[in-house]
């Protein structure tokens, strides 16, 4: 990863799941590996009608997004927030907002929120879409599963096993 407007910087959509907790995780540990900041990107958007909702204020929906953010960096890190990373809300669609972002990262990194069985195989509309549209490479993690992989001991045989796994047939560019 080299320095520049592009380089050096991981986006990581949040919307507070699980998934897109244990992306936060990852995003910081290949910041931290590669010396890269973190942007830890929380979006929003007016709901359908939102003309109503513009009339009455926004304040309403960033907070809302405000505090998802506030506790998905409490649970990916405690009460230590890593030097690296910082967050921002951003006023728009996930899906756009994030590919547009893509622009100016070395590496985008989403969760993928499954439900096990065939359904499991599926990535959601905003990770599909950004494997599908971004400026850069994208990481997408699954939620942890402690039943169905309980974290290795150390030293333990295939401790070096990471959770995250590529998606057959995605593209590099």
């Amino acid at each position: 990863m080299t320095t520049g407007a592009r380089h050096g910087k991981i986006i990581v959509g949040v919307d507070g799941s699980d998934a897109s907790v244990e992306a936060l995780r990852e995003g910081h540990r290949l910041g931290s590996a590669l010396g890269a900041n973190v942007e830890a990107w929380a979006c929003w958007d007016f709901p359908v009608g939102h003309e109503t909702y513009e009339m009455m204020g926004r304040d309403g929906f960033s907070h809302q997004a405000s505090e998802i953010l506030r506790d998905a960096m409490t649970r990916a890190f405690g009460s230590q927030i890593p030097r690296n990373v910082r967050t921002r809300l951003v006023l728009g669609a996930a899906r756009q907002s994030l590919v547009d972002a893509s622009r100016f990262a070395s590496l985008l990194v989403v969760g993928r929120r499954g439900h096990g069985g065939f359904n499991g195989l599926l990535l959601g509309s905003v990770s599909a879409a950004c494997v599908a549209h971004a400026h850069c490479p994208v990481l997408v993690v699954h939620a942890p599963d402690a039943t169905a992989h309980p974290e290795p001991r150390p030293g333990a045989a295939g401790a070096a096993i990471r959770k995250t796994q590529p998606i057959k047939g995605a593209r590099s560019r």
